[in-house]
């Protein structure tokens, strides 16, 4: 039967409520493709069945019901509403219904406080409820949840495990999560991604690429596996597991490969962030087809690496391919007009958001545009900027204020008044505010004040971040802190960075003492702590342990020093390698006593 804008009427008259007619309805239904349609089913099916309480009455509904919240919410709840004894399967469908859904999340957790009231849920009914949880970070009414499975005795049950994991590390509750994944006395493939995923979504990439090791003594991986795997290696910049995974998927999954945006736009990102922009772009070349995902990891990609002209091209190749920009799109052309200081071209772009793409600014671009004109010194235009944001501005913004104080000599009395702004919204116990001001004056030559800062910092408790570097040697990772005694190789080290020392005196280096910690008060301890930063460390072991050509990958928490990067370049070009350093804000890379960011950074 084809179905048209006139109710569906049986071929042959039919009992009421008998296994023929149940079936005829179902049939109908499947040839359904629009809510009207689904409409006529609803209404014949009122016309030609008997109580809403008979057992195949309410089967019918049921599936009424199962189509109706495919497609139209609204109507979904018209439905239940009419039906006088739901049983757990209407239930479920209108809080998974309401689960996945744009904006009628919240719903679910209230449907499923009533069914409570009404009828024991199943197995079923939990995993809807904690997605929607999930999403909502609705931590109290997840726990909930929580406590009514395990009432009913569900609490060994996989698929509703799998979903207190999900739950808990989507809400930032890792402990929870690990609790409940410990105590599992069954654990699926999918149990060991959810946990994993978890933790990469965390920021805890170590300790999520031990847990995939743990995994395969019981599992192979599949493709949703290899994707937490590779942003694990993305944000520890492990290139050797990257490639490794890579390998592997192209050997297990070749084909699946050709058509899963998802994997590819995670390799894109992952050889992006481990500084492999060359095999990044491979990958972006050879996909068979690319979503807005795929273009913007690769414009992001370009931007972290400083290659503007790149950004630029492949945000023209996307838009001449009918792809539109979206938001992030213009955050990633932002940032690399920020990372080679192009104001105008940086301003152009901003302007085009929302005259040509109606993309209204959000804090972040306001972000990208002041840090922008701050650091090329334009300090007055960047306030005009946050003055006449349609939005208050946070404590980052006001950040990049300072920190363009801090390169551009700007006045003392003005970088003390936007210090006490971001103080005003951060409060007085982070150290990056403290940090940028001594800064201020160091660059000032005002060791005094900047003296104060850290004496200041001293008596209220408030530690610097340390400054952590890592290299990639072999596989393993070697974790490098200022001043770091405690690596095996710590003798060999220094004993190393004496040699650099040498080679760099003879070679012209003049060390740039503004970039010392503030509380030596001699030359001579000044220079011994530039010495000793975290990322010389690291190169003058990668230097030791690496074979001669082999490019060193340097892995940075903090955005480097300009004594650091002029010590890096001279070692570029004296020690004949190449040095890549990822550091809080983007990509170095040194090459023959230069550097692609061009020494603006």
């Amino acid at each position: 039967m084809i179905l048209s804008t006139t109710p569906p009427r049986p071929t042959t008259t039919l009992p009421n409520n008998t296994s023929e007619h149940r079936h005829h309805i179902l049939q109908i239904l499947t040839q359904c493709t629009s809510i009207s349609q689904l409409k006529q089913v609803h209404a014949y099916t009122l016309r030609t069945t008997t109580s809403l309480d008979h057992p195949d009455t309410l089967f019918l509904y049921s599936r009424i019901l199962h189509y109706a919240s495919l497609n139209d919410l609204d109507y979904t709840f018209k439905l239940f509403g009419h039906l006088q004894n739901p049983n757990s399967f209407v239930w479920n469908t209108v809080i998974k219904a309401c689960a996945y859904s744009n904006d009628r999340k919240s719903e679910a957790f209230l449907i499923f406080h009533q069914m409570v009231k009404n009828l024991e849920p199943d197995k079923h009914t939990f995993p809807f409820v904690l997605k929607a949880c999930a999403y909502l970070f609705a931590l109290s009414e997840g726990k909930q949840a929580h406590g009514v499975a395990l009432k009913l005795g569900f609490g060994s049950d996989v698929y509703v495990n799998n979903s207190l994991v999900h739950f808990y590390s989507s809400c930032g509750c890792l402990k929870d999560a690990r609790k409940v994944f410990a105590k599992m006395p069954e654990r699926s493939l999918v149990s060991w991604n959810v946990m994993i995923d978890g933790l990469v979504k965390s920021g805890e990439f170590e300790n999520a690429l031990r847990m995939f090791e743990e995994m395969q003594k019981v599992f192979e991986p599949d493709g949703y596996t290899m994707q937490s795997v590779l942003d694990a290696c993305a944000g520890l910049g492990a290139l050797s597991l990257g490639m490794w995974a890579h390998a592997y998927l192209l050997q297990k999954y070749e084909s699946y490969l050709d058509f899963d945006l998802l994997v590819n736009n995670c390799l894109i990102n992952m050889y992006c962030k481990c500084g492999s922009l060359d095999i990044a772009v491979q990958v972006f070349e050879k996909m068979s087809r690319r979503d807005l995902n795929s273009w913007n990891s690769m414009i992001l990609g370009f931007a972290m690496h400083g290659d503007v002209d790149r950004v630029f091209r492949c945000f023209n190749q996307m838009v001449s391919k009918r792809v539109m920009p979206d938001s992030i799109t213009f955050v990633g052309v932002l940032s690399s007009c920020n990372h080679r200081g192009l104001v105008d071209e940086g301003r152009r772009y901003f302007d085009k958001m929302f005259s040509e793409y109606k993309i209204r600014p959000v804090l972040e671009h306001y972000g990208c545009l002041v840090d922008l004109l701050a650091r090329a010194g334009h300090i007055d235009k960047a306030l005009d900027v946050v003055s006449n944001m349609p939005m208050k501005p946070d404590a980052a913004i006001w950040r990049s204020l300072l920190d363009g104080c801090c390169k551009k000599n700007a006045d003392i009395e003005f970088s003390e008044e936007v210090a006490g702004k971001v103080i005003e919204l951060e409060g007085s116990d982070t150290s990056g505010v403290y940090v940028l001001l001594s800064r201020v004056y160091a660059t000032a030559n005002r060791w005094d004040e900047a003296g104060m800062i850290r004496k200041l910092m001293t008596d209220k408790g408030i530690r610097k971040d340390p400054g952590c570097s890592s290299i990639e040697i072999n596989g393993g990772f070697h974790e490098f802190f200022a001043g770091d005694t405690s690596h095996l190789h710590t003798r060999e080290i220094y004993e190393f960075l004496d040699v650099i020392e040498e080679r760099l005196k003879s070679a012209g280096y003049v060390p740039d003492l503004s970039q010392a910690s503030t509380v030596d008060e001699l030359d001579n301890g000044k220079r011994q702590s530039l010495k000793l930063h975290s990322e010389r460390l690291a190169i003058a072991y990668g230097l030791l342990k690496l074979k001669p050509g082999t490019p060193l990958r340097i892995f940075k928490n903090l955005r480097i020093c300009s004594d650091c990067h002029n010590v890096t370049k001279l070692i570029s070009k004296v020690f004949d390698v190449e040095i890549i350093v990822r550091d809080r804000v983007r990509f170095h890379h040194f090459r023959n006593g230069s550097c692609t960011c061009k020494d603006y950074w």
